[in-house]
């Protein structure tokens, strides 16, 4: 449906939109759902000559990405958090491949952990995105890309296995009760130490998982049962903890022993960006810029807030993505 200004709003654009001469050729997909979307018109972010959509499903947004990618768009913009940014990013693998156009990010979701790594502040507006576009404020992130045979990639941020999806649906759980972004995260992290550490060692937060590891430069097959697994390409993580260490540009990670060894202690020392000497030999392992591997997983993964199932995937570090930010 379009307005009579020529903005395409939902749920595709239609193929006689045109942008107005000697414009920027900017597009926007926005969530519907996203949590800071819920009482805002979409007609109220956009400005005329911007081609926007509001897919709800997967099969429209595949249909929007491949209309925007005829347009040959100079900027895309993300309206959602991060598991809009991951879906989108995932479906525009096989629409665009290295050719993605820069990025921009208006946070509304629940959680908004890319943004935060990347300076972008809630309320920013399309407005302040274009106009940061036009004089080259850009950052780089490369994504995290988890392949299952021949299906097409998930590209996400922030990956995690075992305790971490026990988290997550702890977190899903403070959500639930209002807390968003950094509470939620802080939440999560209280809850889940407390869960692991009054509990039974058979308490299902400490008993771990079982996960085979290929590493694909080495060749070597090793089996290690964890009671968490963490990695993520982003360089700031919310509230200023630091669990993955001294992160860089490429995928870091935070492997943790099954049962947990003197978890509060650690767990004060990891957030707080200790890695090495007696972490490492209590069982907190820090690996750094990690090469591509294979997984297999007895049970599901996380990728940026929502679970998918296990089994034996890859797992590796995509192209670096451009964003534009303030």
């Amino acid at each position: 449906m379009s307005d009579p200004g020529g903005k395409q709003l939902a749920p595709t654009p239609n193929s006689a939109f045109r942008f107005e001469r000697g414009a920027a050729r900017v597009g926007i997909i926005s969530n519907p759902r996203s949590r800071r979307n819920w009482t805002v018109d979409l007609e109220r972010k956009i400005g005329p000559g911007v081609l926007a959509a509001a897919p709800t499903t997967n099969e429209q947004l595949v249909k929007t990405l491949r209309s925007f990618a005829e347009q040959e768009l100079e900027l895309l913009v993300i309206d959602g958090g991060d598991g809009t940014v991951r879906d989108v990013l995932s479906a525009a693998a096989g629409i665009y491949g290295n050719d993605l156009p820069p990025l921009a990010l208006l946070p509304s979701g629940k959680t908004n952990a890319l943004a935060l790594d990347l300076g972008v502040p809630v309320g920013w507006s399309l407005q302040d995105a274009v106009a940061a576009q036009a004089t080259g404020r850009i950052q780089t992130r490369a994504p995290i890309e988890i392949r299952r045979d021949a299906e097409e990639p998930l590209c996400g941020f922030i990956f995690g296995v075992g305790g971490f999806v026990m988290a997550t649906e702890l977190a899903q759980g403070t959500h639930r009760l209002g807390a968003i972004d950094g509470l939620a995260v802080g939440l999560s992290l209280i809850g889940a130490v407390a869960q692991t550490c009054f509990g039974s060692l058979a308490n299902r937060w400490r008993v771990g998982e079982r996960v085979e590891i290929l590493d694909y430069q080495t060749g070597e097959t090793s089996v290690r049962n964890l009671y968490l697994l963490l990695g993520s390409t982003l360089q700031r993580m919310p509230l200023g903890i630091k669990p993955l260490g001294k992160t860089g540009a490429g995928f870091d990670v935070l492997a943790v022993d099954a049962p947990p060894r003197l978890l509060p202690v650690a767990a004060a020392a990891i957030v707080a960006g200790r890695e090495g000497g007696w972490l490492q030999r209590l069982g907190y392992h820090h690996g750094h810029d990690i090469p591509p591997v294979q997984l297999k997983l007895e049970r599901g993964f996380i990728l940026d807030g929502e679970m998918f199932p296990g089994g034996t995937i890859d797992v590796r570090t995509g192209a670096p993505i451009r964003f534009v930010t303030p």
